[in-house]
């Protein structure tokens, strides 16, 4: 099974936003100067095991920058160098909805600022939302492709626990019920090798199967330098998957996905200047290739376990 303008066994987000826009869009990821309740205090100290200082912001651009000055710098690169038509603004650093509601509005609206900008996406934590907020994020929905990408990473609460993650997961299923009574589009983010077996992974992606999901985020556990997990590592306290481990569970997880959910992300370069382990993560597009090969081996694709 192959999807519209795509070549791959799942659907994939790049080829949904190119079927809906014509064109492909870039994404210009943003740093508005968030902070998180999770390391300033409010619920905790120190954040996730995994988050480093950046708060998970993969980008050069310094929030020194004001958000209209970053959505122009990326729209002027991504054009040079890709010849890209069409934007999607992406705030992706800390969470992006931890402010009050009218500077929230300020800060959104700056980052449509420019007429080739057709969509926004918000990432953020569910204990960070309220009717309030949700009710002006769906505001921009009627003219741009906007979307709420909620780190959730398992459904089980000894694993949000563990990873000092600050909400359970019935946080998370009352945030994504009010976000999808507003009409917005919701990306939910997992992390495998959380401590977690097989049998809980997949159970996570059975719930997400359930729920309907509009998108998905996968993401690898890794040990970036000055977080709690390096040093976590360091002490002989966790074993990161290997590749094949990675590719063998992605795949798994995606057959029992719906069709219909979009694929955000299968793998990344695991912030390359700071990562410790595991280092495959540093080769992005093997990852993907890998995937890629497995899904043809099997004859599976996205949505397969809901056909047998």
């Amino acid at each position: 099974m192959f999807y519209e303008n795509s070549d791959k066994r799942y659907n994939q987000f790049s080829a949904y936003l190119k079927n809906k826009f014509g064109v492909k869009v870039y994404k210009i990821t943003l740093d508005a100067g968030f902070s998180c309740p999770n390391r300033d205090g409010t619920i905790s100290t120190g954040g996730c095991i995994f988050c480093d200082e950046g708060g998970s912001f993969s980008q050069a651009h310094s929030n020194t920058l004001s958000v209209e000055e970053q959505v122009k710098t990326g729209i002027e690169t991504l054009s040079k160098r890709f010849k890209a038509e069409k934007f999607m603004s992406y705030f992706q650093a800390y969470s992006n909805t931890y402010k009050p509601v009218k500077e929230l509005e300020k800060i959104y609206t700056s980052a449509l600022s420019d007429d080739r900008i057709v969509g926004l996406s918000i990432g953020t934590r569910p204990d960070c939302v309220d009717d309030e907020k949700l009710t002006m994020i769906s505001s921009y929905k009627d003219d741009y492709e906007t979307w709420i990408e909620y780190g959730l990473q398992s459904i089980h609460d000894k694993t949000l626990l563990k990873i000092n993650r600050g909400h359970d997961f019935d946080c998370f299923l009352k945030a994504y019920e009010k976000t999808k009574d507003k009409g917005l589009k919701v990306c939910v983010h997992v992390i495998f090798g959380l401590w977690e077996g097989h049998d809980e992974i997949m159970q996570t992606a059975q719930k997400l199967a359930e729920l309907n999901v509009d998108g998905v985020k996968i993401h690898m556990l890794c040990a970036l330098e000055n977080t709690k997990l390096a040093n976590i590592y360091r002490a002989g306290g966790v074993d990161f998957m290997s590749e094949d481990e990675y590719v063998q569970t992605v795949c798994d997880f995606l057959e029992y996905l719906p069709k219909e959910t979009t694929i955000h992300r299968l793998a990344g370069n695991g912030f390359s200047k700071t990562l410790i382990e595991p280092q495959w993560l540093g080769k992005k597009f093997d990852c993907l290739n890998k995937i890629d090969r497995e899904l043809i081996s099997r004859g599976t694709f996205q949505g397969f376990k809901k056909l047998i």
